[in-house]
């Protein structure tokens, strides 16, 4: 009796501790966007977010430069490459009822140039404002799936 309770109170535990791992991770979209008043084209595939990114920010053009989606786990950062010296850096901070906390850094060479908050709740889009890129400003849109 003994050599099968073993074995099974050892896969019972294992499934519990694999399903709290899996219960911690956060889906989330992150699209980065460059936005300007170079031109008035937008990109289709922004249309879901167009009307909020409009409301939010004054620009005529919004070019999506990066679509990802990556599973946030507590205090583990993920890095997104941006730009050969700039990177977007994700971090879960916590979750309570059905809100995650995000930390959102821009980093350029090492050196924080955003560093903000925000807290996602499913189906719902948070934008933020960036740094100047190119001949527009950096936009970042994140969604939790």
């Amino acid at each position: 009796m003994k050599r099968i309770l073993i074995p099974f109170v050892l896969v019972l535990i294992l499934s519990v501790l694999s399903i709290s791992a899996a219960l911690a991770q956060v889906e989330t979209r992150v699209r980065i966007i460059e936005a300007s008043n170079v031109g008035s084209n937008i990109d289709p595939s922004l249309r879901d977010i167009t009307d909020q990114v409009r409301s939010l920010f004054s620009f005529r053009s919004y070019r999506l430069l990066r679509d990802e989606t990556v599973s946030l786990r507590p205090n583990q950062p993920i890095m997104i490459p941006v730009h050969p010296r700039r990177s977007l850096e994700l971090t879960l901070i916590g979750e309570q009822r059905g809100s995650a906390e995000i930390r959102v850094k821009i980093k350029q060479d090492k050196t924080d140039i955003l560093n903000t908050q925000v807290r996602l709740t499913p189906g719902r889009t948070v934008s933020i404002g960036g740094p100047k890129h190119g001949q527009g400003t950096l936009l970042i849109a994140l969604s939790r799936l």
